[in-house]
């Protein structure tokens, strides 16, 4: 057994240095895809985990570490994803065109794992640019409901936000958390938000709009829910505890596009954008939503 396994490999590493010197742009594909895969496993069987022992102990999603609560949150994203993929080469004979299929459009059909890291770089760019389109529009939403807000008070912080916001100030924590009465009930609470102002939101998180509003905003529900109590879960663990990567990936779920930040710098902005999520309560969580755009939009000059 141990002279097959040992042939095996001495004949892997023959085709690799074969496929190196002869394709070498091909060579590239078939390692990325090749580690894309073993990485890909090995999440599956570290999600499996996770739930096993969630059902063993009977542990709910909220109660789990940090870390294993975003492992299955990014696990069930990247399943979501190679779902169409999947269904589309169900058919005799086509999964050749979704190999070709994933060759040409790579960012709408693969997973982060088998992306190049510059393709990572470029991709997340461009994802951060669509979310990016919608900012406008969203302060643009907030702007119209001021005349909705009963009280004096409120009516002038969320007017004077949207103005700092506007001309390229990073807001403080006590300008978003001031406002937090205003997002918890009517105009701007999750169930009384306009469906515009939703299929905004919906872009703004990188969720698809294209779906009937109630379904929107359960999915935006859903969505909010998830990263505050990821958020519960990394304070308790603390932000020092991550790695630059974690951060910076904790960052951009969240709406920042740290791939051009530094790490200290994203450490600071999860510090703040935590401090607001914290403090906040279930029914405050329209705020936590729309901080994807009121926290990250003019930070470092982020603004483009």
């Amino acid at each position: 057994m141990s002279y097959v396994v040992t042939k095996t490999k001495a004949i892997n590493g023959k085709y690799h240095r074969f496929l190196g010197r002869h394709s070498p742009r091909f060579y590239i594909l078939y390692t990325i895809f090749m580690k894309g895969l073993q990485m890909l496993w090995a999440d599956a069987k570290k999600a499996r985990r996770i739930k096993t022992n969630m059902w063993k102990h009977n542990i709910k999603f909220h109660q789990l570490p940090y870390r294993e609560m975003e492992h299955l949150r990014q696990f069930r994203q990247d399943v979501t994803k190679c779902l169409f993929p999947g269904i589309i080469s169900i058919p005799p004979f086509a999964n050749y065109l979704v190999f070709l299929l994933m060759y040409l459009f790579p960012r709408q059909l693969l997973i982060r794992h088998f992306w190049t890291p510059k393709q990572q770089t470029d991709f997340l760019d461009i994802y951060h640019a669509f979310r990016k389109q919608s900012h406008p529009e969203i302060i643009s939403y907030l702007e119209k409901v001021i005349p909705l807000i009963s009280d004096a008070g409120l009516r002038w912080r969320l007017t004077d936000l949207c103005t700092k916001i506007q001309r390229g100030t990073h807001p403080a924590i006590h300008d978003i958390l001031a406002l937090r009465e205003c997002f918890s009930n009517h105009p701007l609470g999750m169930n009384q938000l306009q469906a515009l102002h939703v299929k905004a939101l919906s872009r703004a998180m990188l969720l698809t709009s294209y779906l009937p509003p109630p379904l929107l905003r359960h999915r935006l529900k859903t969505h909010t829910t998830v990263i505050h109590q990821l958020d519960k879960a990394l304070a308790k663990l603390g932000i020092g505890q991550l790695t630059a990567q974690e951060v910076k990936s904790a960052c951009y779920l969240r709406g920042l596009n740290s791939t051009h930040i530094g790490e200290d710098r994203c450490r600071t902005w999860l510090g703040e954008w935590l401090q607001i999520s914290c403090s906040l309560k279930e029914a405050e969580l329209s705020l936590l939503l729309h901080n994807v755009v009121l926290l990250s939009t003019n930070y470092l000059g982020t603004r483009r």
